[in-house]
């Protein structure tokens, strides 16, 4: 009997070349991810079927759908985006590995857009190779903000309580500060508050903002972002209602433990930002792309060409990025029940029903 509850949860296969595939069949050896979501795969049978053999998952199953709208909840829904023979080329960077990637990718955001699945979770892609005429963007999150028509949006790195945006995007370290500016603090910090409410059921969230320079400038000696962009941007923030912090220097702010007392942090840079992310969240985080009409996660790791087709790639990460995308779409239902009825009653996310269970 098919549970029509579950939510249809798009997954896009990244570059066939690296990680993505392994972490796709190894999430979904697992009988019980069929309890939690019904799962469309867009890629191809003769690709899944090969790295099955490669990893030596052949009894793994599929069932082979032509619409989302087809899917079924017993075992994982793959759709043939492609027929032709796709040629793998494992731990390579190649033309054809970014040609797949966009085109799984490109029919997976189609059925997101027409509600034909209810979140997607994308699996790694090479930055380069996917480059195409339709795909001229640093990654997914610039390409999903251009799809959804969003100019302020955030890439938001979660894991369970610690939740890290960046103001800067996938730009060089030298372009940083050229790229700064009190508005665009204030936009991404309003999209990491906002989606802290209605993605996370956080009433009245409170973000710390960290500074650009070492020791935030120490009054100038060492820069002058902190006096004439961040902190103007942290009291205009405030001055409009808003409960935010700020500036903090990166390294004591994580290093003391201060990022424990806040709801999000707002960094100004990539690496500043990602690299205590990742440190602390040993594997398991989860980059969600906040402020856009629909909800896509990823997991928070690369293709790793490096360790592709060798068994060794954990899908911890690219789990919890479906359990994230289940959690913020019921996030959102509750939310939209909520503003037209105060007082409907609050359920406990997936997670603290996992907990309590």
């Amino acid at each position: 009997m098919e549970n029509n509850n579950l939510l249809k949860i798009g997954i896009s296969v990244g570059d066939i070349n690296g990680i993505g595939t392994e972490i796709i069949l190894k999430t979904f050896s697992e009988s019980m991810m069929m309890k939690v979501c019904i799962p469309v795969i867009y890629g191809s049978s003769k690709l899944f079927s090969f790295y099955r053999k490669t990893l030596n998952l052949n009894d793994y199953q599929f069932n082979i759908i032509k619409s989302a709208t087809q899917a079924g909840s017993k075992i994982p829904n793959l759709i043939n985006v492609w027929e032709d023979e796709a040629k793998v080329e494992i731990g390579q960077q190649t033309e054809i590995g970014g040609q797949y990637a966009f085109q799984s990718l490109e029919r997976a955001v189609s059925d997101l857009k027409n509600g034909e699945i209810d979140a997607l979770v994308t699996a790694p892609i090479n930055k380069k190779n996917i480059q195409n005429d339709k795909f001229n963007f640093a990654g997914h999150t610039e390409f999903l903000a251009e799809q959804a028509g969003k100019k302020d949006y955030l890439m938001l790195l979660c894991n369970n309580d610690l939740r890290v945006g960046t103001v800067t995007g996938h730009i060089a370290v030298s372009d940083v500060s050229k790229q700064l500016s009190q508005e665009k603090i204030m936009a991404k910090a309003k999209v990491m508050l906002n989606s802290l409410v209605q993605d996370f059921r956080i009433r009245k969230p409170k973000i710390a903002v960290l500074g650009l320079n070492p020791h935030n400038g120490d009054n100038g000696l060492m820069g002058h972002e902190e006096q004439n962009i961040i902190i103007p941007a942290i009291e205009k923030l405030k001055a409009e209602g808003y409960i935010v912090m700020g500036p903090f220097a990166a390294d004591g702010f994580f290093g003391s433990g201060s990022f424990t007392k806040f709801d999000g942090i707002l960094s100004m840079y990539h690496d500043q930002g990602l690299v205590p992310f990742k440190t602390l969240a040993f594997g398991g985080g989860v980059n969600f792309t906040a402020g856009l009409p629909f909800v896509r996660t990823s997991p928070d790791h690369g293709v790793a060409y490096d360790i592709a087709g060798q068994n060794k790639a954990s899908e911890q990460s690219f789990r919890e990025a479906i359990y994230t995308a289940i959690d913020i779409v019921k996030c959102r239902e509750e939310f939209a029940e909520l503003t037209e009825n105060p007082l409907a009653f609050s359920k406990p996310s997936r997670n603290e029903r996992r907990a309590i269970e």
